[in-house]
């Protein structure tokens, strides 16, 4: 009788595991499937909690060509061939008659040696290629020219944003390397990262943005890969020595206003981390501006002003996380200027 009775105890057990076997099996069933977006989403956010970067802080050097060669003005527009022939600021020229480009005195060398002939140009403008044909005319000097003023590269310095410690890849600026007569970024052909010594600062004053003045050291540090509207990218061939370790990041929507601390390396050729404030955070922003920064460091507005050309990219720290970067300084008032969310660098990474 007692071994029956056990039996059935079991069994009761048993029926009851089922039947909550049965009722999560259920509710997994009825629980309504993620849709691709939903599973990206989810995949980014899970990501993104999970990520873990070394801020930067250090003074970078970026020399590169662009990819193709930039058109970046015209001589006078009623007598311009390439202005005629439909070519406009900031379109690039890839090939002169089925031949890619070098640069811009490949370009130059080919339209003064052509005779008077026409000539096609393969031309990208924003995302879409098209092409042109153009007569070049001679000068009063009997050289021949197309009337339009072209770069194929560009440099610059400014401050690293974060390392990722697994690869060596970083990001910095938190805005791209723009033409200054386009204002876009410049088409990214090849670079490379250069060190920097920092030779001095020009104080920022409104109406007067400041900079970081420095020469680019002869060696090769990395490469850069990527230049876009939320920053450069690239890889070290060795990761820097830094004090700060690996540390997570913030999405936008932990950015609070209030305190946070900035890293950069000024004058003294070591990297120092100043006080800030954080203000009119936009955590729906995509772009460069998401958020105001205000310097309130007193050693940092004495050395400085405030933000000062070269610091753009310096990481922002607010309660143990990366949350973004220095981006912009306002002309009118060298202490405050914009920032950049973290996830928004790393979306263009």
């Amino acid at each position: 009788m007692r071994f029956k009775t056990k039996i059935k105890g079991i069994r009761r057990i048993g029926e009851l595991l089922a039947a909550v076997a049965l009722t999560l099996a259920l509710l997994v069933c009825i629980s309504p499937p993620l849709s691709s977006a939903d599973e990206a989403s989810s995949a980014a956010l899970c990501a993104a909690e999970q990520k873990m970067l070394i801020p930067g802080g250090m003074t970078f050097g970026v020399r590169f060509f662009t990819d193709g060669v930039l058109v970046v003005g015209f001589a006078e527009k009623g007598d311009c061939p390439a202005y005629a022939a439909g070519l406009r600021i900031g379109d690039v020229v890839l090939k002169v008659d089925g031949k890619q480009l070098g640069g811009a005195e490949e370009l130059t060398d080919a339209i003064e040696k052509s005779g008077g002939r026409e000539m096609e140009l393969y031309c990208r403008r924003d995302k879409a290629d098209f092409t042109v044909k153009i007569t070049p005319r001679a000068d009063e000097n009997g050289k021949y020219k197309a009337g339009m003023w072209v770069r194929d590269g560009g440099a610059g310095i400014g401050t690293v944003t974060y390392i990722d410690p697994t690869t060596g890849a970083f990001g910095g600026l938190g805005h791209g390397i723009c033409d200054a007569d386009t204002g876009k970024p410049l088409p990214l052909g090849r670079g490379v990262v250069l060190g920097v010594n920092i030779s001095g600062i020009t104080k920022g004053s409104v109406g007067a943005p400041g900079e970081i003045k420095g020469y680019f050291e002869s060696s090769k540090l990395g490469s850069v890969i990527k230049n876009t509207d939320c920053g450069v990218f690239g890889i070290y061939s060795e990761i820097p020595k830094t004090a700060y370790g690996a540390m997570p990041i913030a999405s936008a929507t932990e950015v609070k206003e209030g305190a946070a601390t900035i890293l950069c390396t000024l004058d003294s050729g070591q990297m120092h981390e100043y006080s800030v404030e954080l203000y009119a955070i936009d955590k729906s922003a995509s772009g460069g501006r998401c958020f105001s920064v205000r310097v309130t460091d007193a050693d940092l507005l004495a050395i400085t002003g405030g933000i000062v050309q070269g610091m753009s990219g310096s990481p922002i720290i607010q309660n143990g996380k990366l949350v973004g970067a220095v981006t912009h300084v306002l002309i009118n008032d060298p202490t405050a200027g914009y920032g950049i969310f973290i996830e928004n660098m790393l979306a263009r990474e």
